[in-house]
């Protein structure tokens, strides 16, 4: 027997608003009250990002970066959660999970850029809600401060633990591993302390204003197992 017309007007009303629930969540604009900064290092386990010659494995560079800002974070007295501290894959959703589930906080994920043309380098910082954009200038502004630096720009894109976060969220990309120079900085424990230096005080000058962070005076050692995580069993 046919359904009546307005039956079946109820039913796909209520489909619409099912899909629409299901959709990325509203982000909350956090940037000028977070406690919390969850760190992504990018990549990890069975996914090793980037390899190449001059640069070595994605996956190694983000994670010891990422563990660099993490100290330096908790240094500044934020509270600071890793989605991974060892070579262990964490999926993309996971990740995105993992922040949404930090009160009042921000994410920042760090990866290094891969391309085929050996010539292009610099960093590039992107974000996707609009509420993450004046974070990512700071960082990208921030980076282009270390020598020999190549603006890239500050771009959107949908990435998936951009545009499933909760909070304002960044995923910074620390020069090209394909390219000679970029490459061999990037394996360079000094040169990963200062990209950790320079991302730690856009995060701190967002959060408190210009001039308050205090970098440490040297570089201290760094042990991935002593960072707080939260990752699959």
């Amino acid at each position: 027997m046919p359904r009546p017309f307005g039956y079946a007007l109820i039913a796909a009303t209520g489909l619409l608003l099912a899909s629409c629930s299901s959709g990325p969540p509203r982000v909350k604009d956090t940037t000028r009250t977070f406690t919390t900064v969850v760190v992504d290092a990018g990549h990890g386990g069975k996914d090793n990002g980037a390899f190449r010659r001059y640069g070595g494995v994605e996956k190694v560079a983000t994670l010891d970066v990422a563990t660099r800002l993490f100290r330096k974070l908790r240094e500044s007295e934020f509270q600071t959660v890793m989605t991974r501290t060892g070579d262990v894959f964490v999926a993309l959703d996971r990740r995105a999970s993992i922040g949404n589930r930090q009160d009042n906080s921000i994410f920042v994920s760090v990866h290094f850029n891969d391309s085929g043309r050996r010539a292009i380098r610099g960093f590039e910082t992107y974000y996707h809600s609009p509420v993450a954009r004046n974070l990512a200038h700071r960082i990208q502004q921030s980076l282009l401060t270390m020598p020999g630096s190549v603006n890239r720009g500050v771009k959107t894109a949908g990435f998936t633990v951009l545009r499933k976060s909760a909070y304002p969220a960044v995923l910074v990309e620390c020069g090209f591993l394909s390219n000679r120079r970029e490459g061999a900085r990037a394996r360079s424990p000094a040169y990963r302390e200062q990209l950790a230096d320079k991302i730690a005080e856009a995060i701190v000058d967002m959060r408190y204003g210009s001039g308050v962070y205090r970098g440490p005076a040297t570089p201290a050692a760094t042990d991935p197992a002593a960072a707080t995580s939260v990752h699959p069993e």
